[in-house]
């Protein structure tokens, strides 16, 4: 067994289990009980679907998915900033 066999292997086992954790995080956004529960879900999977490209790009050594990755990372700190502020306040611009 050869090192880029188990890095495939490697590399395959992460994208399902991040697929399966942007799954479980999806359901705990549409299922919360409360609305900071749904804010720290969709924090979460924005951090998934981040590591998902990152991951997919280590696997294809296409320099997109890194790009993609990276204004999925700040897309999701605006989005949970603001959430959070609105949570906090009950007004996102003051």
């Amino acid at each position: 067994m050869n090192a880029m066999l188990v890095l495939q292997y490697a590399l395959s086992y992460a994208q399902i289990a991040m697929i399966i954790a942007l799954g479980l995080s999806g359901w705990r956004m549409l299922y919360g009980p409360r609305a900071q529960d749904r804010v720290l879900a969709i924090d979460t999977m924005y951090i998934n679907a981040m590591l998902l490209f990152l991951v997919i790009g280590m696997g294809n050594g296409n320099v997109f998915f890194f790009e993609g990755a990276l204004v999925i990372a700040v897309l999701g700190f605006v989005t949970t900033a603001c959430a959070a502020k609105f949570l906090m306040r009950g007004e996102v611009i003051e």
